[in-house]
């Protein structure tokens, strides 16, 4: 009666197959067999719970079967439970160790789990047996995926391809290859051979939206996405379709689809940032008001639509603080509402910021932010209570970087006590603490090299700003400021996964200057990595690692739309700032002394732009409004023509040294500050 079954099962008539298995269980109920096969049965007719009590029954009878441990764990890896899972899996090799299957999908659930090393061993293992396997071949190309090394996750994929591999792991190994690399054609042609052969299911069908989303194919992405946009629709396809229209600039369009993702999972904070977008673009606040009071409504609980909230009123202070009320009585004892209570705060309410921070801290003891908060008030009100308090922070419990933090606390609160030797001491400390894990100083070019002329602006360019600023200059505030608010604005160069140009490689402002990089090339593959990025028209911000007028050589013929937007503020404090609060980018600082020689080397570049303008630009000076976001995004917005909303006055919680602080420095470190002196008169700035 077994070959019934499998006959049954072979051409998919599933009825027949389960009635077979239950005449032969009739006949026979310690039938291990039997059993084993109604619970293939059962698991093609998508009853997972039956499927697992039939197999569960075929153990008991045949115990040290590795097969029944094998067939049980792929119906809990069907179930997604994956402990369980590993269970059998591991009872599997125990009862065969060249259970070649057993030791792959242990790999892969190790993969899935992130758990790179197990996933090696368990490769390991399986390349005992059968070392040109496809499926191991896949394995080990996504362990290198997950190291970071796509280079030889293509390497092992490729030759495994060309062995004649073709199975369905392989190719989807690959295809996730080529999109680390940013081979998205590549990426695409694989996943789109997959599904010819049948090989591929929802999650393929929605990578081959994503890429060709990426390459700038929004309504063919849309198109390729609409089999996984029915009535059962997920959540993330809804939004990904809104996405879509928004690419578009289609807001009307991607509203639909982003109501309703946002009534199927309202907590998602990619969905509450896309349709937040899709409202700004049609400037319909009334709506985000009525939407997101209606989520409220069924799910006051989630804090991200309570933040949503908030920001729909930013810019009108009173309306704003109205709404971080209605939350924080609807969450009275809970952190995130005073945490937003407490960045509307400002410096004239410094007993309200105090009162919220200690209850943050009630709530949630060592809670960061709060402890930074109070203490710089305590800082303003009784410094050396500061630093007593910041002495009491170093037993704070945490990892490395809490620790290093929290004896940054301490050296802000020395300066705040007039303590700059101390404050200078265990912040250079902290630097040379970092060592190699920081990035090398940039070799900066000739400053005044001669540079290529600009091109004529094509009419219908799309609009290139590049935004930079050196160390201590406060660049990261402007990008704070921009961030979700413009679509165009893209910080990726400082996130997990930035873009694969050359302008986010080192050696290439020194190959500029050598004359060993081809200008143009940089600017091709600058322009070929927007698609990948989001940008599908050309317009852009881009918020560059640095600059060097090496860069003019590459935008002015080739890009010659582009404009350059610089944060600046005095030099010296910007290397104080550095100094005590670091860096988006960690650049090695070295001595103070070898930080200023180079920062004065970097502004050179900036002087020299300005002084030549030769290309259009903009100096955005910091230096009043570096703790003033209001007053930031004023200069900020009419450099970029754009009208940002008014930020709150904590918008940028941790604070910075006012202008003119590096005075208090004058004598600790006078050295670094002759180094920066004449490119600070250059730029504008007193000499003393």
């Amino acid at each position: 009666m077994h070959e019934q079954i499998l006959e049954a099962l072979g051409r998919g008539d599933l009825a027949s197959a389960l009635a077979a298995a239950d005449a032969a269980i009739e006949a026979d109920d310690n039938d291990a067999r039997a059993h084993h096969l109604r619970a293939m049965a059962q698991r093609a007719s998508g009853d997972t719970e039956a499927a697992l009590a039939s197999i569960d029954r075929a153990i008991a009878l045949a115990p040290t079967d590795p097969t029944l441990h094998f067939q049980r764990a792929s119906f809990l890896i069907d179930a997604r439970q994956f402990d369980r899972a590993r269970q059998d899996l591991a009872r599997t090799v125990e009862l065969d160790p060249n259970s070649l299957g057993a030791y792959l999908v242990q790999a892969e659930l190790a993969i899935v789990g992130g758990d790179v090393d197990e996933a090696e061993r368990h490769a390991r293992a399986a390349e005992r047996i059968a070392p040109d396997h496809p499926a191991l071949a896949a394995v080990t190309g996504m362990v290198a995926l997950r190291r970071g090394d796509p280079d030889r996750a293509l390497s092992v994929l490729m030759a495994a391809q060309a062995r004649g591999g073709e199975a369905p792991q392989l190719l989807n190994a690959l295809g996730f290859a080529y999109m680390a690399k940013g081979h998205l054609a590549f990426a695409e042609q694989t996943f789109r051979r997959m599904r010819a052969a049948g090989m591929a299911g929802a999650p393929q069908q929605r990578l081959i939206a994503e890429i060709v989303h990426r390459q700038g194919r929004h309504q063919e992405a849309l198109a390729e996405l609409q089999p996984l946009l029915g009535e059962d629709a997920a959540p993330a396809n809804m939004a990904f379709a809104g996405k879509l229209e928004l690419a578009m600039q289609q807001p009307d369009r991607a509203l639909p689809w982003l109501r309703r993702a946002l009534a199927a999972d309202p907590a998602d904070p990619h969905t509450l940032n896309l349709i937040m977008a899709a409202w700004q673009q049609r400037g319909d606040l009334d709506e985000a008001r009525n939407a997101l009071d209606a989520a409220l409504a069924t799910s006051p609980q989630l804090p991200q639509l309570w933040q949503a909230r908030a920001a729909v009123e930013r810019g009108t202070l009173e309306r704003e603080r109205a709404v971080v009320a209605r939350w924080l009585a609807a969450a009275p004892d809970t952190v995130a509402p005073l945490e937003a209570q407490l960045a509307l705060l400002g410096p004239d309410d410094a007993g309200a910021a105090e009162d919220a921070a200690r209850r943050i801290l009630e709530l949630q003891p060592g809670h960061l932010g709060a402890e930074a908060r109070l203490l710089d008030l305590l800082a303003r009100r009784d410094p050396p209570a500061a630093v007593r308090h910041a002495e009491q922070l170093q037993r704070l419990p945490g990892d490395e970087r809490v620790k290093r933090l929290v004896r940054g606390w301490l050296a802000v609160a020395n300066d705040a006590a007039g303590h700059q030797d101390e404050a200078v001491r265990l912040w250079t400390a902290l630097h040379a603490e970092l060592g190699e894990r920081t990035i090398p100083p940039l070799e900066w070019s000739e400053p005044e090299a001669p540079r290529q002329p600009a091109a004529a602006v094509p009419d219908g360019a799309p609009e290139v700003v590049l935004l930079a600023g050196l160390p201590g200059a406060g660049v990261e505030r402007l990008g704070q400021l921009l961030d979700v608010i413009v679509p165009a604005f893209r910080a990726d160069r400082y996130g997990a996964q930035p873009p694969d140009d050359p302008l986010q490689k080192l050696p290439t402002i020194p190959a500029l200057a050598r004359g060993e990089a081809d200008p143009g090339d940089i600017a091709r593959d600058w322009r070929a990595q927007l698609p990948a990025r989001g940008i599908a028209d050309g317009a852009i911000i881009d918020w560059l690692l640095w600059w060097d007028n090496a860069l003019l050589d590459v935008f002015a013929p080739n890009v010659p739309q582009a404009r350059v937007l610089l944060a600046l503020r005095d030099p010296r404090d910007m290397l104080l700032n550095w100094l005590a609060f670091g860096e988006p980018l960690p650049v090695r600082m070295g001595s103070p002394q070898q930080a200023a020689e180079w920062l004065a080397r970097g502004l050179e570049h900036v002087a020299v732009l300005h002084e030549r303008g030769t290309h259009a630009h903009r100096l955005l000076r910091t230096d009043e409004a570096i703790n003033d976001p209001p007053a930031m995004a004023g200069p900020l917005g009419e450099a970029l023509g754009l009208k940002l909303p008014v930020p709150p006055a904590g918008f940028f919680a941790a604070r910075r040294f006012p202008a003119g602080h590096w005075r208090a420095y004058a004598d600790v470190l006078a050295a670094p500050f002759a180094a920066l002196t004449p490119v600070a008169v250059r730029l504008g700035y007193q000499a003393t």
